[in-house]
């Protein structure tokens, strides 16, 4: 789950409401992007656009908050990451909550690393 830790300015990103695709399932902290005017779970290696801040309210809206540049989001490791250091650019892994170890065509940078087991706990940036 993407969970925003910090934001380097004092303003915050505006909430927004945005259609969900049908049959799909978006939870909070998931990384979302927009496809055909619709949400959708962020591929691998694309930045996303939004964090999901809540599920689907049940009339196929969902809650996000859009992506900034200056917000940092704390999330955990799918896989283990021995190799990792502060400033490589990780790929995300296919539930849209986490990132991987993958640094060929990353697109989270990672800030800080509290450990390098799966679950453990990174915080990126887009």
């Amino acid at each position: 789950m993407f969970n925003i830790k910090k934001m380097g300015v004092g303003l915050t990103s505006p909430f927004v409401y945005l259609p969900a695709t049908s049959g799909e399932t978006i939870v909070a902290g998931e990384a979302l992007v927009l496809s055909s005017g619709k949400l959708t779970k962020c591929g691998a290696t694309a930045k996303p656009a939004y964090v999901a801040l809540g599920p689907d309210d049940g009339n196929g809206t969902v809650p996000c908050v859009e992506v900034q540049s200056y917000m940092e989001f704390q999330t955990t490791l799918s896989a283990v990451g021995t190799a990792l250091n502060v400033g490589d650019k990780v790929t995300l892994h296919t539930d849209g909550l986490q990132v991987t170890a993958t640094t060929a065509s990353g697109v989270a940078t990672i800030k800080r690393i509290d450990g390098q087991a799966v679950g453990d706990t990174v915080i990126v940036s887009f």
